[in-house]
């Protein structure tokens, strides 16, 4: 975290990139990695103390296994349950919200995520709301990406290999209204959404761009508050999705109120960032001004007015200011001494130097022309 300047901690598909090196083209939550014997339950738990202990505000940031796989619902709780009370935070869960029931063999588990994120005050998540048209897939989890490049529209893809450490996907996508998967999909992330009781622990992502491009955030805020609009996309979709879903029998209507949480005031508190995500005093004025509208979508895709810092950026609509934010940091103590052994790491596998690896303050605030925040860990 010091080196590459974080603030958190992602894990994505946990030991399944590795994997893929040597030939694995799946890994669940208690399979092992065939050379290191590892599996990812063990990963996630390790880390998961580490940063509990060491005090990171944001708790593990994890892209489950079998992300996109029928019935990796299974695999979704039971990782919740390996957690054993240590907070982490899910990413893009309706990704891995899937059971096989029915005749297709595929159902959602929209229900079971929902209750698990009810009943264990230690989970967060994230839905990754998938939206119909055009987008691109790109993800560290190369071994989900090679397997779903067959989908690729248009076909053209690329995986790769990033100093024999880490992995890399792009893969173009277009998700479509009358596919019964992508339409079961579209019903699976508003289930989340509608069925979890906090929206504290809630937040509001479509995983830009693998499930759309964030632009379309005022459209999924219309779904959430109007329910008779939600009802009107749901029924020009495949007509099976709509059968196999329980949407249409969702009467919930997200208020403004539940809205500023999960965008603004959640996400600020799960990083730790006490001076945003409020309009409390001594807090940073970041604020967004709208004219109340009947249609929501109408209403956010347009601010009449934009404060930076306190600073008016967007006034009726239009950028009129540019302002360049901070960067933040947290940088939790450890034992200088691993640096040696880490060195060893660098110069026998790696192309870059430890030393280049790194980005020091100076370099990071004289290239970006960004003040930095460093944020404090909480003792436990």
């Amino acid at each position: 975290m010091h080196a590459s300047q974080a603030m958190a901690v992602k894990i994505v598909n946990p030991g399944g990139i590795n994997a893929f090196k040597f030939n694995q083209r799946a890994l669940d939550l208690d399979d092992k990695n065939s050379f290191y014997n590892l599996s990812p339950r063990k990963i996630l738990k390790v880390l998961a103390t580490s940063l509990y202990e060491l005090g990171v505000p944001h708790p593990l940031h994890v892209h489950g296994c079998n992300l996109g796989v029928p019935g990796n619902i299974s695999t979704t709780l039971n990782t919740i349950d390996a957690m054993e009370g240590l907070p982490i935070h899910l990413t893009h869960v309706q990704f891995h919200s899937y059971g096989t029931e029915g005749d297709k063999k595929f159902s959602s588990g929209a229900a079971h995520i929902a209750e698990a994120l009810n009943d264990n005050e230690n989970i967060s998540l994230d839905v990754g709301q998938i939206m119909f048209g055009q987008t691109i897939t790109a993800s560290g989890d190369s071994m989900k990406q090679h397997s779903g490049s067959s989908h690729a529209h248009p076909n053209k893809w690329v995986c790769m290999d990033i100093e024999c450490d880490a992995g890399c996907g792009v893969v173009p996508f277009r998700y479509r209204d009358k596919n019964f998967v992508n339409a079961l999909q579209w019903c699976i992330g508003l289930e989340i959404f509608l069925l979890a009781k906090d929206p504290w622990r809630v937040f509001l992502t479509t995983d830009h761009p693998n499930g759309a491009p964030f632009t379309m955030y005022p459209h999924l805020i219309r779904l959430l508050m109007d329910k008779s609009f939600r009802n009107d996309m749901l029924h020009g979709i495949n007509k099976s999705a709509q059968s196999a879903s329980v949407l249409g029998s969702i009467d919930r209507e997200y208020s403004l109120y539940e809205i500023a949480i999960m965008t603004r005031a959640a996400p600020a508190l799960s990083l730790g960032l006490s001076d945003r995500g409020h309009l409390g005093e001594s807090a940073t004025a970041d604020i967004t001004v709208y004219s109340d509208h009947e249609n929501k979508e109408t209403m956010f895709s347009k601010p009449d007015y934009v404060f930076k810092n306190g600073n008016i950026v967007v006034e009726k609509g239009k950028v009129t200011k540019t302002q360049a934010g901070n960067t933040h940091v947290v940088k939790p103590e450890f034992d200088k001494g691993i640096e040696k052994h880490l060195k060893k790491y660098f110069d026998r596998f790696h192309t870059v130097k430890m030393g280049n690896y790194k980005i020091s303050d100076d370099e990071l605030e004289s290239y970006s022309n960004k003040s930095m925040s460093t944020h404090p860990c909480t003792t436990r």
